[in-house]
């Protein structure tokens, strides 16, 4: 069983390219999904009064896997709100216990000239972050006053151990290489990052080549030699930035999957973008980056390897034959609209 969450602004109209595209896997293959939706973000505030329902976490729970589209708008965007979207996903995150957010960058050539950066910076790029995902600042004590204001940054061994382990048993299966970002010089919570990763990878990975890195240095080598990256493994709020840094490369946050793990198959998928509000309902979203967290989905929840790689392999087969969202083309392309990317990555599929 499959819990869909399409939430917010752009969120729907993606998460029916993902169910589309679920549909036609389960014709070829034999597969039955059990696809449920269910309410998350601005849309459960104005649904129910809640941006994450008891109902949408016990479907949740009960699910192989969740696929997210997007949470939050201009409706919701007060900060002093009591009740806002983003609550609800990072509650969702610590409801699913998924603590590894796998987020793959994949310079695809064709796309080289939506990018903002220059090409030859571009040529060999495949990196992957892994970013600790359910402590952290963003889930510390946070206090406010009339004077001040304070959000408290805390890890446990255990949380570093965890996420070390993942990031390091990915990046033996590749390169054996693991850049450790973290800002060691200046934060405690560092020291201690960077003091069990060097005792995890000597204790359990001892072939793989470890290297620690700054993050503000790592920020800066994203975008001047990003090619030098293999595997990155950071606390969440580093991660969060570099992500959204690093997702410049491939020319859009349109195009990125990513993957939310724990210690159970169930995992949480969702394209790295947020929900555009001021694109929502025109058929300008790209849908490549949900059809990729699908991808994600059948092989890290459902185990189905082979549908995997023949969906990633579609994406790339309509990127080379020159199909193109509005955020990836430029003059002269021809531009699809997002039903129309979907149909065509499923025409690959046959």
């Amino acid at each position: 069983m499959i819990a869909c969450l399409p939430g917010d602004g752009i969120g729907p109209e993606v998460t029916e390219a993902g169910r589309q595209v679920l549909k036609h896997i389960a014709g070829r293959f034999g597969h039955r999904f059990d696809i449920h939706e269910h309410l998350i973000g601005g849309a459960a505030i104005d649904g129910v009064g809640d941006p994450l329902p008891a109902d949408t976490i016990s479907a949740c729970l009960e699910s192989d896997a969740v696929l997210l589209g997007a949470v939050g708008g201009p409706a919701w965007s007060d900060p002093n709100a009591a009740k806002r979207p983003e609550q609800g996903l990072l509650a969702l995150r610590a409801k699913l216990e998924v603590f590894a957010n796998l987020r793959p960058v994949q310079i695809l050539k064709e796309l080289s000239a939506a990018s903002p950066i220059k090409p030859d910076r571009l040529l060999n790029v495949d990196l992957l972050v892994v970013r600790e995902l359910t402590g952290g600042i963003y889930f510390g004590e946070k206090t406010r006053d009339g004077a001040s204001a304070s959000d408290l940054c805390s890890y446990k061994v255990s949380e570093i151990e965890r996420i070390v382990r993942i990031a390091a048993a990915l990046a033996a299966k590749r390169s054996g290489k693991l850049c450790s970002v973290d800002k060691a010089n200046v934060l405690e919570t560092s020291r201690l990052w960077r003091e069990v990763t060097n005792r995890v990878v000597a204790e359990e990975f001892p072939g793989l080549q470890l290297e620690h890195m700054l993050v503000d240095a790592a920020a800066m080598h994203l975008i001047n030699k990003p090619a030098y990256f293999d595997v990155i493994v950071t606390e969440n709020m580093f991660g969060d930035i570099l992500t959204d840094e690093a997702s410049m490369l491939a020319g859009s946050m349109g195009m990125l999957p990513s993957a939310s793990l724990g210690e159970t198959n169930r995992g949480l998928y969702e394209p790295i973008h947020g929900s555009a509000p001021d694109i929502a309902g025109k058929g300008l979203a790209n849908p490549c980056g949900m059809i990729a967290s699908v991808a994600l989905l059948l092989r890290h929840s459902l185990g189905l390897t082979t549908e995997a790689e023949l969906l990633e392999a579609a994406i790339r087969t309509v990127i080379a034959e020159g199909a193109r969202t509005a955020d990836i083309s430029v003059a002269g392309d021809r531009v699809l609209s997002t039903r129309e990317m979907t149909a065509a990555i499923i025409q690959q599929l046959h």
